[in-house]
């Protein structure tokens, strides 16, 4: 069975950092892209970033470039999210997911519950 679970969410002030986590199983770590998105209340779901865990490609929106780092450790079948000088606009219910690489929900098949990240001003 294919799981992927989030943690490390929470509420951080605007200039903060959190570090999100996302524990992958049930499949083949490096035939997959592993990718963050997000969904604010009222607003479609978007990605953020995106990583091949087969060649290490990485690509990340607009909105998050310079401040957001994807990673992982293929090890421990583990993609990171490290958030720095988070905005208010960056509050959202951030999910993992696999599938292929690319910012676009579609492409992923599997989707973890989501973590809240929440960012006051």
């Amino acid at each position: 069975e294919v799981q992927l679970v989030e943690s490390g969410g929470g509420l951080v002030q605007a200039g903060g950092s959190l570090s999100l986590s996302c524990a992958a199983s049930g499949f083949t770590f490096g035939d997959y892209a592993i990718g963050w998105f997000r969904q604010a209340p009222g607003k479609e779901r978007e990605g953020v970033s995106c990583l091949s865990s087969h060649d290490g490609n990485t690509v990340y929106a607009d909105s998050v470039k310079g401040r957001f780092t994807i990673s992982s450790d293929n090890a421990k079948n583990m993609v990171y999210l490290q958030m720095n000088s988070l905005k208010p606009e960056d509050t959202a219910v951030y999910y993992c997911a696999a599938g292929s690489y690319g910012l676009k929900p579609d492409q992923c098949g599997a989707w973890g519950q989501g973590t809240q990240v929440t960012v006051s001003s």
